[in-house]
């Protein structure tokens, strides 16, 4: 399989920087197939502005979406960005990793995401109507492919528990595993969190690379995330709301994950 993983660490002598080289050995190992985006290292641009299409006129009214459309479609877009494409077109798994900064991916990740997935390329795609409201949640151009986040976090499993004081670690989660990679189609796989990742000793990295060993080594065969499909009849469209005799009377984020 052509896996694609996209890290995100400013030290490449980092706990960081050293889970991902285990990460592609091993899956080297296994047979696969390993591509890198390290996006520091390859100082990617992780603003999304005018420069992005090499068609652009200066002086003119930047539009971020339809221009973003514009180029993608007519082939204008910069290079990096259509590199990047091509390198998710080519994946059948994506992996991102990184460290959980302020609740969110490094800002560096962000930008690649907001220039990489764009118009016509990972949102507005599909037939918009009374039955659907595009190809997305569940559907769209990245479906069929598999994701996973690793990621390390400085504090302490229970602060990101059920009542932990960061929150639930799936909430925390959900505006990447379900905004961003669900969203264009992606099957989406648990994530692997490392916790309290400033505290690292050898023994401990030991048994943190035997636990994700184990998850790399079963990335075809874990059951993803069961996020509810947009057109597959839990909502209404297009007001794209849970249907009443759905999850009822439960809100917020966990209702749209099937149990």
């Amino acid at each position: 399989m052509n896996v694609l993983i996209v890290h995100a660490h400013p030290e490449p002598r980092s706990f960081n920087g050293a889970l991902k080289a285990f990460a592609v050995k091993r899956l080297e190992d296994a047979g696969h197939t390993v591509r890198v985006s390290d996006l520091y290292e390859m100082k990617w641009k992780a603003v999304l502005d005018a420069d992005d299409s090499t068609d652009h006129v200066p002086g003119a009214v930047f539009h971020p979406s339809s221009d973003s459309k514009h180029a993608f479609a007519n082939g204008t877009q910069s290079e990096d960005i259509a590199c990047e494409q091509e390198k998710l077109q080519w994946a059948d798994a994506v992996i991102f990793q990184f460290p959980l900064w302020w609740f969110s991916m490094p800002a560096i990740m962000k930008g690649w995401v907001e220039r990489v997935f764009a118009y016509g390329f990972a949102y507005g795609v599909g037939e918009h109507s009374d039955h659907r409201w595009g190809d997305r949640y569940g559907e769209g151009s990245l479906s069929g492919k598999r994701a996973m986040l690793v990621v390390s976090a400085g504090g302490w499993e229970p602060h990101y528990s059920a009542r932990g004081i960061n929150g639930p670690i799936d909430d925390v989660l959900f505006p990447i595993n379900h905004g961003v990679l669900f969203y264009p189609g992606f099957e989406v796989l648990p994530p692997f969190v490392v916790y309290r990742a400033g505290k690292m000793d050898e023994a401990r990295f030991a048994q943190t690379c035997d636990a994700l060993g184990r998850r790399l080594d079963e990335l075809w065969s874990t059951r993803p995330i069961p996020y509810r499909r947009q057109n597959g009849g839990d909502y209404d469209i297009p007001e794209c709301t849970l249907k009443e005799d759905v999850a009822p009377g439960q809100v917020g984020l966990g209702a749209h994950v099937a149990k």
